[in-house]
């Protein structure tokens, strides 16, 4: 028998359906995905099934007994709870049975109704081992602090909504209910702590598991079923998410055909008709009939993508230069010692735990706070655009189209004016939508709103805090073609994986005690380099000698050190990747077509060139003088 079975639910705010006989059934121990576009549905869907909003019609059954655990994206407690009772709240039926085997030991010591007060012990005993024992509270405790609640006497009212989550997932995680859904799981947490949500839910979580999330490496690694929520409607497909995309492309290009070949027919059809005799017999008459039939049927509903362009600068050699960078906070040493060079097309992902600096290390490099030591140098050139964590720069009274363009009619987009609606519909804003209140957005659509204002104002180095937060899946998709087709140099600050394979150059860690390293690659190559380097051993301590008489001998050549034999793994990799760019920009220049876009692109690319050329001349002598060492060494 499953766990939930969900018929024929719909549900429609005002003229707007949301969800159009929707049908969803979950068996124990299933993991699904549910993925769609910002604004689909989704977080609705999982209210309704979690019995928090009633649809407008359809059914639902949930198994008798079962308990449902629900992680909504704004978590709400009642009273003021501290961390650690707030994880506990989940836990009623615990609780209850913990306080009658209290009052049954009670009654026992003091030989009132001695049988029924071993009745109720022994099923008060029985209930505390199925919820997992005695000592849930040291579990709560571990699992709070697992999320980064460190101290779990603190009350959520004085958290921030990050730390409010956190609190609100361990609740769901202690509890280990029959059927856990969880509305976007991984937002504010680090990517070590969203490694660790993947094994345990995978081995700690006995119950099914309804995943409403845009993190593509957390649904690959975690769902066997991947729901697509689109027009209303849910299309079920087997695996996680590549596995969803592969399925979702094959369904497309089969619709297509299908469509082609209706069109066809009708088109048959159609010139039949216009040329035929005004005398119809039966045959004729069937054949006007399939006509009709023909075009009265829908063909497939077209999907709608998000189109990012931004307004670029032309860059210097260097975008950012950082020398010798010491970052502090409340005591504390975030950055001890940095230095960098940021040049055109690089793209930095900055990761770490949570509170280890990677904001305020993006403050200083914004001006906005001065440096403890160090230097912070931007280009001549150089102009940022930044996208902050809370998502600042939006006035919520305002709607979509003033929020954009201050409600002007056109805008000027890549050195082209363009109709100001024609430019919100590359962001999915359309007809009434425009008009619409930011305050009534959700999330992803309020970061839509942002990106589209932003990206007016003409840049050469994007500083990206939790871009990925809240925008989903055709977004991202979208940010990161956008980061890497149009030569773009970035700061980004994420969790996300999949976003950091695909976009980042290279990876800058926060490693703790101010220490933080660059590894060339995405987020795969940056995870391999440190795990080498964590399980090479540490050289052991030659023992002791007596030596009655001690030589002169002439100096040992030092070799490399363990951060320079790295560096030299990687250089390879650096190389080629440096020597495609240069290619790649050649054969640009060698385009006559690229002479006719205009002066200020060609100049672009030709500085681009030079800065490529010369960053390959700076890797090669880097490397030689890396081999030349270990030779000596």
């Amino acid at each position: 028998m499953p766990i939930l079975d969900a018929q024929a639910i719909s549900r429609s705010y005002g003229a707007r359906k949301v969800l159009d006989s929707v049908s969803l059934t979950l068996e124990l121990g299933e993991r699904v995905g549910l993925v769609g576009a910002n604004g689909s549905g989704k977080s609705t869907l999982g209210r309704i099934l979690a019995g928090a909003e009633d649809p407008d019609a359809g059914q639902l059954v949930l198994r008798r007994g079962a308990r449902v655990g629900y992680l909504a994206q704004e978590p709400r407690f009642e009273g003021d709870p501290t961390a650690l009772e707030a994880a506990l709240a989940g836990l009623r039926e615990w609780s209850a049975a913990v306080a009658a085997h209290e009052a049954a030991s009670e009654r026992l010591a003091r030989g009132v109704e001695v049988e029924r007060a071993l009745e109720a012990q022994a099923e008060a005993a029985a209930t505390i081992e199925r919820f997992g024992g005695w000592d849930l509270s040291h579990r709560a405790g571990a699992m709070l602090s697992r999320l980064g609640i460190e101290d779990a006497t603190r009350r959520v009212g004085a958290m921030s909504g990050g730390e409010r989550r956190r609190v609100d997932l361990a609740c769901v995680l202690v509890a280990r209910p029959d059927l856990a859904i969880l509305d976007e799981p991984t937002n504010h947490l680090d990517v070590d702590t969203i490694e660790w949500l993947e094994g345990h839910l995978a081995t700690e979580q006995p119950g099914a598991l309804l995943l409403i999330t845009h993190d593509r490496f957390f649904l690959d690694r975690v769902v066997q079923r991947t729901a697509e929520l689109e027009a209303g409607r849910l299309t079920i497909y087997e695996g996680g998410y590549e596995a969803y995309l592969v399925a979702r492309m094959e369904r497309e290009a089969h619709a297509a055909r299908a469509e082609q070949n209706r069109q066809n027919v009708l088109r048959r059809e159609l010139d039949w008709l216009r040329r035929s005799a005004p005398a119809r017999t039966t045959k004729q008459k069937a054949r006007i009939g399939r006509a009709q039939d023909l075009l009265a049927q829908r063909g497939p509903a077209r999907t709608r993508d998000v189109a990012l362009h931004r307004a670029q600068l032309e860059s210097g050699r260097t975008v950012l230069d950082l020398e010798a960078l010491r970052v502090e906070r409340g005591g504390r040493t975030l950055v001890d010692a940095l230095t960098l060079s940021l040049v055109p097309g690089e793209r930095v992902g900055i990761v770490g735990p949570n509170g280890c600096g990677k904001t305020t290390f993006l403050e200083t490099v914004l001006g906005v706070r001065a440096p403890t030591g160090g230097a912070v140098r931007l280009g001549a050139r150089t102009k940022i655009t930044y996208l902050g964590q809370r998502r600042e720069g939006l006035d919520e009274t305002q709607d979509v189209f003033e929020n954009v363009a201050g409600g002007r009619a056109r805008v000027t987009v890549g050195g082209r004016e363009m109709d100001t609606r024609s430019y919100l519909e590359r962001f999915l804003f359309f007809g009434e939508q425009l008009r619409q209140p930011v305050a009534s957005l959700s999330g992803g659509e309020k970061a839509r709103v942002l990106l589209a204002k932003l990206l007016l104002d003409p840049s050469n180095l994007l500083v990206l805090d939790e871009p990925t937060n809240d925008l989903d899946v055709t977004t991202l998709a979208a940010l990161e073609e956008m980061l890497v087709e149009q030569g773009g140099t970035a700061l980004v600050v994420t969790h996300d994986r999949w976003f950091l394979d695909r976009v980042a150059s290279a990876i800058l860690a926060f490693e703790g005690g101010g220490r933080v390293v660059r590894y060339p690659g995405g987020y795969t190559s940056y995870r391999e380099l440190r795990a080498a380097a964590a399980s090479e051993p540490a050289p052991s301590a030659p023992a002791p000698r007596e030596e009655p008489v001690k030589k002169a001998s002439p100096a040992k050549k030092k070799g490399l050190t363990y951060g320079e034999r790295l560096e030299l793994d990687a250089m390879m990799e650096r190389i080629e990747a440096a020597e495609a760019r240069v290619a790649e920009l050649e054969a640009a220049l060698s385009d006559p077509s690229l002479y006719g876009a205009g002066a200020a692109q060609a100049a672009s690319r030709v500085a681009e060139h030079a800065a490529s050329q010369e960053e390959l001349t700076r890797l090669m002598e880097r490397w030689e003088t890396l081999e030349r060492k270990r030779e000596e060494g």
